[in-house]
């Protein structure tokens, strides 16, 4: 019976933390495979949003130092023929592991500091969660090249007619 509660309980705190349920059973997956009996384990898990997004998809999931590691990555060994596709390869595989490291930060910071499990979900939710901002930057970023090509593109046909 213990068990079963232990496993809501994190089960709860994971979903606390995502804060998208859609995601959550993702992420409940991931986790599972960077913590083997209690020890963490780097471990490859593939998101194709950290392998398309990169450094926004940890700046999205609020894991801010790995995030301007793989931002100055990025922006020198990135240019790099075959090197940047390797970093895209890589964040794809590793990034969750850094998402799962700030979850375990934060569990440890809420059950030293809270008893009642109900407040530490509700602290996990608050302190857990995602910036949505990083969505609209992408998009907008996303928009300027695109029209930037399109741009490059219609601007030389209509000088010719």
């Amino acid at each position: 019976m213990q068990k079963e509660r232990s496993k809501e309980y994190n089960d709860s705190m994971i979903e606390a933390f995502i804060d998208k349920p859609e995601e959550t059973l993702w992420y409940q997956m991931a986790f599972s495979k960077f913590n083997i009996n209690g020890v963490d384990k780097l471990t490859w898990h593939w998101s194709w949003w950290a392998f398309g997004g990169g450094f926004l998809f940890l700046l999205y999931r609020k894991v801010y130092i790995p995030a301007l590691i793989l931002f100055f990555l990025s922006m020198t060994v990135g240019m790099i023929p075959f090197v940047g596709l390797l970093l895209m390869i890589l964040s794809g595989g590793y990034s969750t592991y850094f998402v799962y490291k700030l979850y375990k930060t934060k569990l440890l910071e809420i059950e030293n500091a809270i008893e009642d499990e109900q407040t530490r979900i509700d602290t996990m939710r608050e302190l857990g969660g995602y910036n949505q901002w990083v969505v609209w930057v992408y998009a907008a970023f996303m928009s300027i090249i695109f029209l930037a090509i399109f741009s490059a593109i219609l601007i030389p046909l209509l000088a010719t007619s």
